[in-house]
């Protein structure tokens, strides 16, 4: 008989990000969504 028993801990800690980290995190989120909206109006269009 065979036991496996696997342990393992999960840290979560609050990350603090400058004003900067959250302009380019919020210009990358409207780049993408303007990069997918751009892509499904092209795919309707065949």
């Amino acid at each position: 008989m065979t036991l496996n028993i696997l342990f393992f801990t999960v840290t979560i800690k609050k990350r603090n990000i400058s004003i900067e980290e959250a302009l380019r995190d919020q210009q990358a989120r409207e780049a993408y969504e303007t990069a997918k909206t751009r892509a499904v109006s092209v795919h309707r269009l065949f």
